[in-house]
């Protein structure tokens, strides 16, 4: 029988970053250094997840494992095609690198990671936790990323964050983003994830985000990626008194795509939106993982997220409320809903509640089903073809979690998302 070390699925990366420690940035500074040979030590003893592990039950990586990734060392397309801008200022990463000839970002306090690494480093896993696997993984490779700063009682309006992977080779990319906003300030992310060449690749965003008292950021993801993707995302986000995080993840591509969330309310009368959608198809697996940490009283937290699948694909939604003792007067609620397109789509849901508090107000809901028979005969009785009813239905289905995005431009890309896959997925749903 072979003996496979803890660190068996992670060496590939191990081995790669014993080649690169010296070239990565930030590696002159020791406390950069130090988070990244404690990260080495950590994927050395414990490795990538696994189905073994509570958290990683439902979602296997390893068809991601035996991919035979480089990590993006130079830029591979430096005249990428860019879609049109939806802000009017916008950050593009190619490859996991900023390009500033690219971006325009005028007016804002932000620029690329790998420039100002020796200024931020002290907040490098201040907010995502360094025991998380894929953050272990970041911190370890990680090579730029966007660092944008709000100051206090400003309104940055909105901001586009554009994220493309260009090469034709297997490549990773594990950028690091540092968003912080000060008390009273406000900004709106429209963030992108794409790859319009279709390689195969590993983006592994991580993000370390700070919402600042009475400071409100709305955040919509967007990730189209190539269906032989695998995008493994992490949000740590902190939000502390009066304050607000308005978030919703897409997840519309990848072979393996899991968006993980780690947020933790720590102020009174903080509030926070976990909504999405996953529209997965024939061989996809899409993953919404969530962890809300009520830490303080008066706080209030809605999560809604809705799934579509087709033919063979995979859903997975995991979401944890917890309400700790001092949380009293919590208001929490979570909603997930899974619409199966076939007999061989399949979604794995687990919702739980932890409380320990005794005057809060807590709901948890989950359901799974197919299109309503019913309202497809009757769009098809008034002369509206199959498939145009069965899409009618469908989004349908994924407004009542869409329409919550304020943001004309953020509901313009989700609209775009998601008509685009059903172009691509719908006849064969």
């Amino acid at each position: 029988m072979n003996s496979v070390s803890p660190a068996g699925n992670a060496a590939a990366f191990l081995h790669r970053y014993a080649g690169l420690a010296e070239r990565l940035p930030g590696a002159e500074i020791p406390a950069v250094r130090a988070l990244r040979d404690a990260a080495a030590e950590t994927l050395t003893a414990a490795g990538l997840p696994s189905r073994r592990l509570e958290a990683w039950r439902y979602t296997d990586l390893a068809p991601m494992l035996r991919a035979e990734f480089r990590e993006a060392l130079t830029p591979v397309d430096e005249a990428v095609a860019l879609p049109t801008a939806r802000a009017d200022r916008r950050a593009v990463f190619v490859d996991g690198r900023f390009r500033a000839d690219l971006s325009f970002l005028d007016g804002l306090v932000a620029g690329s990671l790998a420039e100002v690494i020796g200024t931020v480093a002290p907040r490098l896993n201040s907010v995502a936790s360094a025991s998380q696997p894929m953050v272990t993984l970041n911190t370890l490779l990680f090579e730029d990323g966007l660092v944008l700063e709000v100051p206090e009682g400003a309104d940055a309006g909105r901001v586009e964050l554009l994220s493309l992977v260009s090469g034709e080779t297997a490549a990773t990319v594990h950028p690091r983003h540092l968003i912080r906003l000060a008390r009273g300030a406000r900004l709106v992310l429209l963030e992108t994830a794409a790859s319009p060449s279709g390689s195969a690749h590993l983006h592994n965003p991580v993000f370390e985000i700070e919402v600042a008292e009475d400071a409100v950021l709305t955040h919509v993801r967007v990730q189209r990626e190539a269906e032989s993707a695998y995008h493994l995302a992490h949000l740590g986000v902190r939000v502390a008194e009066g304050g607000t995080y308005d978030g919703f993840v897409l997840n519309a591509g990848g072979k393996i795509s899991r968006s993980e969330t780690h947020l933790a309310l720590l102020g009174p009368r903080a509030t926070a939106h976990l909504n999405g959608a996953q529209l997965v198809a024939e061989g996809q697996l899409a993953d919404t993982t969530t962890a809300l940490d009520h830490a303080a009283p008066n706080c209030a937290s809605r999560q809604t997220v809705k799934t579509v699948l087709a033919g063979r694909a995979r859903g997975v939604f995991q979401g944890k409320i917890l309400v700790r003792r001092e949380a009293q007067k919590t208001d929490g609620y979570q909603m997930n809903q899974a619409l199966l397109l076939s007999e061989e789509a399949e979604i794995d849901s687990k919702p739980q509640l932890e409380i320990y508090a005794d005057d809060v107000k807590c709901s948890h809901g989950a359901t799974a089903g197919a299109l309503d028979e019913d309202s497809l005969f009757y769009l098809r009785s008034r002369g509206i073809p199959a498939d145009a009813a069965r899409a009618m239905l469908v989004r349908a289905f994924l407004q009542e979690a869409v329409e919550v995005v304020e943001d004309e431009a953020a509901r313009e890309a989700l609209d775009e998302a998601v008509a685009g896959w059903w172009a691509q997925h719908g006849e064969a749903a």
